[in-house]
């Protein structure tokens, strides 16, 4: 039983990995097969519906790890609007150290299957909405009144998933660090 289960993490783990440097669209299955070391029938048995079950695993891993990094990032300072500004930060170090967006972003695969899959956008969605939930939360703990918490949460969130889109483009976190300049601005608590 084990094996089976490291069988399908290794297709979960692989397909997460494929698709957020390629995308949903340019990653087939055999790619994924050859990059998993596992065999072909082994994909249909863990994953009947295909690409699209393996992509909704994929976005569920992705967005639990992005989480508890945000998580960890949020807590790891007291006042909230320094957690955000460390949290964007640290996202900028590591795109200046690293150029990806492992656990960082879903972006690729919301933007490729948000007309395609409603699963996967419902999915991408609720990823979404759970780290704008955790910025909003922060927010309140802190005294902000909970429809304005909740209105920057969405701001937040969609200045991240910017920030770090123009910061991949352009391979610096700078963009991340000028939205992280302008936290405290549009925070007051």
């Amino acid at each position: 039983m084990s094996n089976k289960v490291n069988t399908k993490e290794k297709f979960i783990e692989t397909a997460s990995r494929l698709f957020e440097l390629k995308g949903y669209n340019a990653t087939g299955l055999n790619e994924i097969l050859a990059e998993s070391g596992a065999p072909k029938g082994s994909l249909y048995y863990h994953f009947p519906k295909g690409k699209e079950q393996l992509a909704l695993e994929s976005i569920n891993l992705a967005g639990e790890k992005i989480k508890a990094n945000l998580q960890k990032n949020l807590e790891s300072i007291k006042d909230p609007v320094e957690a955000i500004i460390f949290n964007m930060e640290h996202l900028a170090q590591v795109i200046d150290n690293e150029q990806k967006t492992r656990d960082m972003s879903i972006s690729l695969l919301a933007l490729e299957t948000y007309l395609t899959s409603e699963v996967l956008r419902g999915a991408c969605e609720e990823v979404f909405m759970t780290l704008e939930n955790m910025y909003s939360e922060r927010l309140i703990e802190a005294g902000m009144n909970r429809e304005k918490a909740y209105e920057l949460g969405c701001v937040i969130g969609a200045m991240m998933e910017g920030g770090i889109t123009l910061s991949l483009t352009k391979k610096n976190g700078n963009p991340l660090r000028l939205i992280a300049k302008q936290i405290p601005n549009l925070i007051s608590i």
